[in-house]
This record gives structure tokens, C-alpha cells and sequence, in this order.
């Protein structure tokens, strides 16, 4: 809210929520800390006085905004009017079926279909996402699969947001939909065997995957167990092979994983270790015809593809090199098909692809003119074919599904993202800059904005990054941005480390005791961009949410006076409680990335960049944060906290707002409008910050 509204509007709003103080230590090996806010944690969300203070932050945040109602508006239904309503993913080619997703008009979930042999042919519904939604303040389809016969399939549903899916089987040639009654299932396999799924199971307490069951259909019995993962540190998905040939689990730590395979024809058999696990090893492995194919960080930091014989892979002695470890290339994955080899590589900083043909033994690399984009491949899903779909974006190029015809070259566009109203990329300009952090390292950034805002020091700034678990925001299109590049704001995304824009070393460098690389960074992008004379200075906007929520959260206490605003989405703000608590969903298998509080180096290091333990009497910027009560992955009592101690201690009178959904988790608002709402909240919320409200 700006300057003169709040004080205009001062009398006539309400006092700003304060939390009560409880007396209460969180303990470790290495020291104790005061928390008078941990009375705020409620694993039943059912306590009154908690519901009640949360329910008063919302009160206060949109008694906070209630001016900006218009603009809200306006922005929501200029976003939505950006969306085609009635629209249609590109149909992929699977066992004989074509399988698309579509949408209906002024509905706001998907519908799920098929047509067998060819488009042409009668659709077949799966799953009307929209019906299954009623009565549902929140509602989310999970993990699905086909029977490989094409008869059944096995879909989970979330009426909560806490990611613990209901697991049902649905009778694709009746129509009968079978609630199995099995709860906390994470993800589904079939075998060849249309009685036979294979599932994840989870952890009751710490939502952790962890068992994989073999189910028969219609037993009654939650199945045999064929795998329990015993050690914390690991998480569990179930899956198949591209060919179908054979059900794999996979086993994934922050930086170790194994996977175990069986036939998909041998239900009785038990699971085999493909390659047993190694501290610091990584792998995930294919099958065609008669070999495996593996990417593989052994000896190769940025990962390399190997082969092996189909009987041999548990010997690394018989793997031959099929792509070799590069230093400037970072390997994401792969798609192997009867004739080439599909990479996904990263060099640079900018993703690309690459195809090796199998005959020839020649690679060679996709090309695409602009300075920061996208690449990604498709669903290539059947072996033989001679093509390869992937898919195309940058921040001035609406997502774009393309067909290779491999031994041609030709390329063929399947479909591009429309935009209702027009949208015309010639108004927009893109380019790329290299921010020097203060240790001298180079950071990329990606940068958006109209071709009538000037970048001469005179705009106002969006920066994003998120900066953790080895995840890279790419420069990717999105419809709902050009709200705030249209009224001349820059976008920015700082690719920070933490990241893995720049190889696995650029991920090492913001983890465990590295980790104040990535706070440093984003902040070191943003002087670069002030210091170059590209945006202004006075109106500089931080986003980040999850792990991009504990970055916004250091950088307000490092350096509150570079940023005007910001806004902290699900923020994972209690760092050292959080990773001391073995209970919690996520502690166990996160030790690898931020260390373990036990140890006490890393309880001070960690305690050193905390958000919530770092909150001081100083000046902060506006702020915006938001959370889901049913959130599994950052509890909400974090961000709650969080905003109850900046209330209590911070010096300024800027607006710090919490709104918390009480229907949603870690994904906010479910369907493909109402999620807009809080963007529009975000948007505004900074508009008017930057003086530009009135601007509509």
C-alpha cells in the first residue's frame, strides 16, 4: 500500500494481529533457542486460538487491500481473459492410443481423454476432473496410469492439499470406478498384468515414501510388500521402462538413488537391484532391445550416458560410453528410441538437445536463435517411431510442441500456446546479462520487458529465483507476466546457485555450507542491474516461494533497503527446527542439502542465514507472504511464525501481509483459474507500491 493511501486510510483500518507470546525452548546438541511462537504449530490444524490468529491475518490482509479491489479484479480477469477456455493439449501416440488433455469453457479443471487408432476415432473420457470436483473446496488428480492392455486405470485423488492420494481403479470398458480405500499413495505402475499395480505407500507421520506394495485387484488386501525403504534419507517411486518391458523402482536421496527392476510379466518374482547404491552416486537407467542405458554421475559430476548388456548393469566393468562427461555440459536426461539417441544437455546456461544416431555413431545439436529459451523433449513414448516431439519456450515465445523427422531434419509445429486478444512477440524484448557476485562468480540472469519501457534506470523491477535442490528456473513464457511487463515493469529471473543452470558444480556451490551463495547472488543481480543503469533502484520487487521463500526471507533480513517489496510464497523460513525435527515431512531426506542441525557446525551455520532466527529491529520492506494450511512440504506454522516475530520486532510502518488458504497445501488454490487470485493479490500489492495503482 502506498505511502499516502495507508495514511489516508489509516482510521478506518484494523490494528494489526500480534501473537501471543508462550514461553517455549527448542533444544539441540549444539545449543537452545527461545520460541515464543511455537504454540502456532498445530500437526491437527484444529487448535481455536491458532485458527483464530491466522483467520485474523486474513482479515487484516484484505481489510490492507480492500482499495486495491479494482485493480485485483482487473488484473484477475485480464490473466483469465489470456487463457483459452476451451482448449486442447497435443494428442501423444501410446500402445495404440492417442491421449490428450482438454478443457472446457468456465470450467476450471482438466478432462482427461483418449482415442484409439487415430483422432478421428470416438473419445473416450477417463477422468472428468471437473465432476470429481464438486463439493471439493480442493481437488487434485495425482499419479495415473494404463494398464499396458489399455483396460484399467489406476488414478489418485487429493481433497485436501497434503499430497496423500486415495488410490482408485477405474474400469476403462464399464465405466466403474473402484475406490480401493487404500490411502497415502503416492505413485502407481501396472505390470503386464491387468490384476497386478504395483504402489507407494507412505510413511504415516513423515509422509515419507517408503514401501512399495504389490497389489491384486479386488483382493481386499493392500498387497505384498516387495520393498521397504528403511533408510531416511530415501524417497520411493514406482514405474516402467519405456519399452513396458519391466517395472523399475526408483530410490532417490538428495545425492545417492538405486533402482530395482523385475519383468513386467514376473508378478511373483521379487525386485532386483540394478546397481546397488553408493554415497554420492547417481543414476537412472533405460531399456531398449537387448541393453540398458544409463545416465550416470560415477566419475562424472555434470553426468555422462552409458550402455550396458542387459544381464551385465550391475557390473559398471561392462558399461561402454555412449556420451562422454563433459565439463561445460550438464546432462539432464534422455529419450532412446530404435534409431538415435535424444539428449537433454544444458551448456551455458541454456538448455538443448542432442541427437545421436545409432548407425552412424554422429551427434549433432538442435539450433534456436534466441538469447535465453527453453528446450525440453516430449512424450516419446513409442521406440520405433522416427520422430522426436520436444517442446520449445522462451519469455517472449509462447510454449510451442514440435515433431523432428529425425532423418530429414524437417520440423513440424504441432501446436502453439494461443492468447486470446492477441499477443504479439515483437513487442517484447528479451536479452541475457552476467552479474559479478562479490566472490567473483559470473551469474546469468534472464530478462523481459516491453519494448516501450526503456531500460534506462526508470522501471521497476521483478526479480525471481528460486535457488535450491539443484532445480533451474528456465526462461520459459507465461501468459500471466505480461500484466506487469505491459505496465512497464522488467522481469527478471536470477539464476543463482543453488540452481543447476550453470552444471552440478553451480548446485554445489549453493548447498550445505554454501548455501549463503544463493542469498548473496540475488542480491548481487540486483545491484548489478541498479549499478547498470538498467531498472530503477527505488522500485526493485523480490518473489520467491518454497525454498525461494527461505531466499526472500534472508535477503529482507541482509539487505532490507535494496527492495521495495516482497512477496514470500510458502516461504521455508524455520530452517534449523524444521530440519531438527525427524517427524516432519522432508527433514530426513533434506540433510544432504542443508546440512544436519545435529552436527554442530552446521546448527551454527545454518542458524546464521535462518530467516525466522535472523529477524531483527531494523526496517524491512513491504511484504507480502502466503501459505496453505494443509501444506505438506512447508508446514504452514512457519511462515506464521515467521510474520508474528517480524511483527513483533521490526522498526518501519510497511504493510506485512499473511494470507493463508484454509482449503489449500504446498500448491495453493486448485483449478486453473482461482489460482490466479493470488497473482492478481501479488501484482497489485506491488503496483501500487511502485506508485502505478491508478495506472489500472
Amino acid at each position: 500500500m502506498s505511502e499516502n493511501r495507508a495514511e489516508a486510510s489509516a482510521e478506518r483500518l484494523p490494528e494489526s494481529p500480534m501473537a501471543q507470546r508462550r514461553d517455549h525452548v527448542v533444544g539441540a546438541p549444539a545449543g537452545e533457542r527461545s520460541d515464543p511462537w511455537y504454540w502456532l504449530r498445530d500437526d491437527d490444524r484444529e487448535d481455536p486460538d491458532m485458527l483464530a490468529y491466522l483467520e485474523a491475518e486474513n482479515e487484516y490482509t484484505e481489510a490492507m487491500v480492500a482499495d486495491l479491489s479494482t485493480l485485483r479484479e482487473t488484473l484477475f480477469e485480464e490473466m483469465r481473459s489470456r487463457i483459452v477456455e476451451d482448449d486442447s493439449s497435443v494428442p501423444y501416440l501410446d500402445r495404440g492410443y492417442w491421449y490428450y488433455t482438454r478443457f472446457e469453457a468456465g470450467r476450471e479443471y482438466p478432462i482427461h481423454a483418449r482415442r484409439q487408432g487415430s483422432m478421428d476415432a470416438e473419445e473416450e473420457i477417463l477422468l472428468d476432473v471437473n465432476r470429481l470436483a464438486e463439493g471439493h473446496d480442493f481437488y487434485s488428480v495425482g499419479d495415473r496410469d494404463i494398464s499396458i492392455s489399455g483396460r484399467y486405470l489406476a488414478w489418485l485423488e487429493d481433497t485436501v492439499g497434503r499430497r496423500q492420494y486415495r488410490l482408485h481403479i477405474k474400469d476403462l470398458v464399464t465405466g466403474e470406478d473402484v475406490d480401493t480405500g487404500l490411502t497415502g499413495v503416492s505413485s502407481v505402475s501396472w505390470s503386464a498384468d491387468d490384476e497386478v499395480l504395483y504402489y507407494v505407500e507412505n510413511e504415516p507421520e513423515t509422509l515419507r515414501s517408503w514401501r512399495v506394495r504389490r497389489y491384486r485387484v479386488g483382493s481386499g488386501e493392500p498387497g505384498e510388500i516387495v520393498h521397504q525403504e528403511d533408510d531416511t534419507a530415501f524417497y520411493t517411486g514406482v514405474g516402467r521402462t519405456t519399452s513396458n518391458a519391466y517395472n523399475t523402482v526408483y530410490l532417490r536421496s538428495t545425492v545417492s538413488s538405486e533402482m530395482r527392476i523385475v519383468e513386467a510379466d514376473a508378478v511373483d518374482q521379487p525386485l532386483r537391484v540394478f546397481l546397488a547404491r553408493e554415497r554420492d552416486h547417481e543414476y537412472q537407467a533405460d531399456h531398449l532391445g537387448e541393453r540398458w542405458l544409463i545416465r550416470t554421475n560415477h566419475d562424472a559430476p555434470n553426468f555422462r550416458i552409458m550402455a550396458a548388456p542387459l544381464n551385465g548393469h550391475a557390473d559398471r566393468e561392462r558399461w561402454s560410453t555412449v556420451i562422454a562427461h563433459r565439463q561445460d555440459v550438464f546432462i539432464h536426461g534422455f529419450d532412446a528410441m530404435d534409431e538415435f539417441l535424444a539428449v537433454s544437455e544444458r551448456s551455458d546456461g541454456l538448455r538443448q538437445i542432442r541427437l545421436l544416431d545409432w548407425d552412424s555413431g554422429e551427434s549433432r545439436l538442435l539450433e534456436f536463435d534466441e538469447p535465453a529459451y527453453t528446450v525440453m523433449l516430449g512424450e516419446n513414448l513409442e521406440q520405433s517411431a522416427g520422430t522426436l516431439r520436444f517442446v520449445y519456450s522462451s519469455l517472449t515465445t509462447p510454449t510451442s510442441t514440435w515433431e523432428l523427422d529425425v532423418a530429414s531434419g524437417e520440423r513440424k509445429l504441432l501446436k502453439r500456446e494461443a492468447i486470446p486478444g492477441g499477443y504479439e512477440p515483437s513487442d517484447y524484448r528479451t536479452r541475457r546479462e552476467w552479474a559479478t557476485a562479490r566472490d567473483g562468480t559470473r551469474v546469468p540472469v534472464s530478462i523481459l520487458h516491453h519494448r516501450d519501457t526503456p531500460l534506462d534506470g526508470t522501471a521497476p523491477l521483478y526479480q525471481y529465483a528460486y535457488g535450491s535442490y539443484g532445480f533451474t528456473i528456465d526462461p520459459s513464457f507465461s501468459t500471466t507476466r505480461l500484466s506487469l511487463v505491459d505496465r512497464g515493469f522488467v522481469f527478471a529471473i536470477a539464476h543463482v546457485r543453488g540452481g543447476q543452470v550453470m552444471g552440478r558444480r553451480w548446485y554445489d556451490d549453493g548447498r550445505m555450507l554454501s548455501k549463503i551463495n544463493t542469498f548473496n547472488d540475488f542480491v548481487d543481480v540486483t545491484d548489478h542491474l541498479v549499478a547498470a543503469g538498467l531498472v530503477d533502484g527505488d522500485r526493485v520487487f523480490a518473489v520467491g516461494g518454497s525454498a525461494g521463500g527461505l531466499l526472500m526471507g534472508a535477503i529482507a533480513n541482509r539487505a532490507p533497503d535494496r527492495y521495495l517489496g516482497i512477496a514470500a510464497h510458502v516461504p521455508f523460513v524455520d530452517i534449523v527446527t524444521t530440519m531438527l525435527d525427524e517427524s516432519i515431512p522432508l527433514t530426513t531426506n533434506e540433510y544432504d542439502e542443508w546440512g544436519n542441525p545435529n552436527d554442530p557446525e552446521y546448527y551454527r551455520y545454518m542458524l546464521s542465514y535462518s530467516p525466522y532466527d535472523n529477524v531483527a529491529a531494523q526496517d524491512y520492506p513491504a511484504m507480502l507472504v502466503t501459505t496453505g494450511l494443509w501444506d505438506s512440504q512447508v508446514q504452514y506454522w512457519e511462515p506464521a511464525k515467521w510474520v508474528a516475530r517480524l511483527r513483533a520486532t521490526k522498526t518501519d510502518g510497511n504493510p506485512l501481509l499473511l494470507r493463508t488458504n484454509m482449503e489449500a497445501g504446498h500448491g495453493g488454490a486448485s483449478g486453473r483459474f482461482r489460482r490466479l487470485e493470488q497473482t492478481a493479490l501479488e501484482y497489485a500489492f506491488f503496483l501500487d507500491l511502485a506508485g502505478m495503482a491508478s495506472e489500472g
